[in-house]
């Protein structure tokens, strides 16, 4: 998939059904180079691992996660009812492989997790900071993130 398809069938759907202060170009930068890093938006079910989705959740990690966090649990439940898929960890772990939407949804709460606020359009290093810290990768690729990071930028300052 584009990203310009990745936003209009995933990640603007997702957010539409998320708090309104959930939106704007940073998440939407975050979202797609987080997605790029990830899974290039290629595989929905990660080569020779666990994960699922686009944006690569683990079962035990970020949908528990998500979840269980006080900050995301009410919303992620929301969003699992808007998507039809019961709101417990192995429901939505199967549901992410299929629904690009609730996996938007459930990388954008992931976000919401952490207390710092999102990086300023443009600070890849920020942006670098703040997806290690959320998605701790297993086997981090911090040498592709600044391009892919631009791709992200370049998408959504369209």
């Amino acid at each position: 998939m584009t990203l310009t398809e990745i936003r209009r069938q995933a990640i603007a759907p997702a957010l539409a059904l998320l708090p309104a202060r959930m939106s704007g170009a940073a998440g939407e930068v975050m979202l797609l180079a987080i997605g790029l890093q990830e899974s290039r938006f290629a595989h929905r079910r990660q080569v020779g691992g666990p994960a699922r989705g686009f944006w690569q959740f683990e079962q035990g990690g970020g949908v528990r996660g998500v979840l269980r966090h006080t900050a995301t649990a009410g919303h992620a439940r929301v969003l699992c009812e808007a998507r039809k898929v019961a709101a417990t960890e192995s429901v939505v772990y199967a549901a992410l492989e299929h629904d690009d939407v609730l996996a938007a949804g459930f990388a954008r709460l992931l976000l919401w997790t952490d207390a710092a606020p999102l990086p300023a359009l443009g600070e890849s290093g920020g942006a670098w900071t703040l997806y290690a810290r959320t998605w701790r990768p297993g086997k981090p690729h911090p040498e592709t993130w600044e391009g892919l990071y631009s791709l992200a930028l370049a998408e959504v300052d369209l």
